[in-house]
């Protein structure tokens, strides 16, 4: 039988027990508090890591646009009045030695004749005989030529320019301008090799109204240089041939830089103190392209080929 005194006892054993139970327990969740505090946010870890594979993904195709992405070389990239331009450079754009290409940030002038331009005249004829011309190419084979009147010639500007010629009957053709018509031919005036005329109508016909416009035609030709006879390094005439587009400037290394020459009726550009005779030529079409051809010595009438052409627009 419990007396009073041990009940009492016991009854404060069990509040000891129960107040440390209770302080165990107290105390172990302020201890798990403290350390869930502690531990890193998991919620905030994933999330950035949820984000890294499609950072990864852009960056990759990024890099597979840049491969994609084709590089200038020589190509123009398109300039005033071009539909390229070129722009899409073809092939024979992509010079080889000793010649290197580039498209300058804006087209020089184009001089009356301008691409995208539709002009209306009149078609004559005349006997073109070996095919050379006011432009002082040379003979030809090939008579699918014509003399542009001297207002469009503009100071052989036009010299080597191709043609698209439309009839008003339908018929067409395209001529290579290699010589100029004096007046009383007209501006817009073609005056047609004898040969390419009668493609359009018949040689009696005699003069036909037309439209034409400049081409950038489909070639396999390079192009090449010819010094003038009684060239030196004291004066000298450099002239381009078979070019694929109208030569608007030539340039020639000179030790100040780069001098642009004058240009003449005959179609030869001339130096006439000799400075930049012999060194690289820089030629520049109507579109802005430019090419830069070395190793040319002064060779006088002899035609040396440069293995480069202009881009095709």
């Amino acid at each position: 039988m419990t007396t009073p005194r041990q009940a009492a006892r016991q009854r404060r054993r069990r509040q000891r027990l129960m107040l440390g139970t209770t302080v165990g327990l107290t105390a172990a969740g302020v201890l798990a508090y403290l350390v869930m505090g502690l531990l890193p946010d998991r919620k905030a870890h994933v999330a950035p890591a949820a984000a890294t594979p499609a950072a990864t993904a852009q960056v990759r195709a990024g890099n597979a646009a840049d491969k994609d992405t084709p590089t200038a070389t020589g190509t123009s990239t398109p300039t005033a009045g071009a539909s390229s331009t070129a722009a899409r450079p073809s092939a024979k754009a992509t010079p080889q030695s000793p010649g290197t290409a580039s498209t300058t940030a804006a087209a020089p002038s184009t001089g009356r004749i301008r691409p995208g331009t539709t002009y209306r005249g009149v078609a004559t004829a005349y006997e073109a005989g070996d095919g050379n011309g006011a432009c002082l190419f040379g003979p030809s084979s090939d008579l699918m030529i014509a003399a542009m009147n001297t207002t469009d010639y503009e100071t052989s500007r036009a010299c080597g320019a191709y043609v698209r010629v439309h009839a008003a009957n339908g018929a067409s053709l395209t001529v290579r301008i290699t010589n100029e018509c004096p007046a009383p031919c007209a501006p817009g005036q073609l005056d047609l090799s004898q040969q390419a005329f009668a493609k359009l109508a018949p040689l009696e016909a005699g003069r036909i109204p037309i439209t034409w416009s400049l081409l950038s035609p489909s070639t396999s030709d390079t192009i090449s240089i010819r010094y003038k006879t009684g060239s030196s390094p004291y004066w000298c005439g450099i002239q381009a041939i078979g070019h694929r587009n109208p030569v608007a400037r030539l340039e020639v290394r000179a030790s100040d830089g780069w001098r642009q020459l004058p240009r003449t009726d005959y179609n030869y550009f001339v130096s006439a103190d000799g400075h930049g005779c012999g060194s690289a030529i820089r030629l520049t079409d109507i579109y802005g392209q430019q090419l830069t051809i070395s190793g040319i010595a002064i060779r006088p009438n002899i035609v040396q080929p440069t293995q480069v052409q202009f881009a095709r627009h």
